[in-house]
């Protein structure tokens, strides 16, 4: 197996936020660029938290599928969300599981002043594995 993810019992269960502590890879990486709310244009589409949150998983999917990969195979995430907050937290987390359920990737989550264009408050990018 390619990808195998895991929480060591020795640390807290990380889940309910929406990662796990540790994925072991091995195969070829694949490296996908920061995703947001973008049209085909590149422009946000909605100032909704919550509904870029969406369009930008569903554009991480579109990613990992143009390089013959899904979900499942995403070792890694680095969500950016500008003026985080708990809330703001649940809906990624609430969005995670509904992707991944109770096998989240690993994740690191950074909370930003502002991101690359005016009205993205999200974006993720992601390591994916090939095996």
């Amino acid at each position: 197996m390619p990808l195998e993810i895991s929480n060591p019992a020795e640390l807290h269960d990380p889940t309910g936020f929406g990662y796990s502590h540790v994925a072991r890879v091995t195969g070829e990486l694949v490296l996908i660029a920061g995703q947001y709310d973008s049209d085909a244009e590149g422009h946000t589409t909605t100032e909704d938290f919550a509904g870029q949150v969406e369009r930008a998983f569903a554009n991480l999917g579109t990613a990992l599928r143009s390089a013959g990969l899904g979900y499942s195979d995403v070792a890694q995430l680095r969500t950016f969300i500008v003026d985080h907050d708990l809330n703001k937290l649940e809906i990624i987390g609430k969005q995670i599981a509904q992707i991944w359920g109770d096998t989240p990737p690993t994740q690191t989550l950074l909370g930003v002043a502002s991101l690359a264009l005016q009205g993205m408050h999200f974006e993720v990018d992601a390591l994916a594995v090939r095996g």
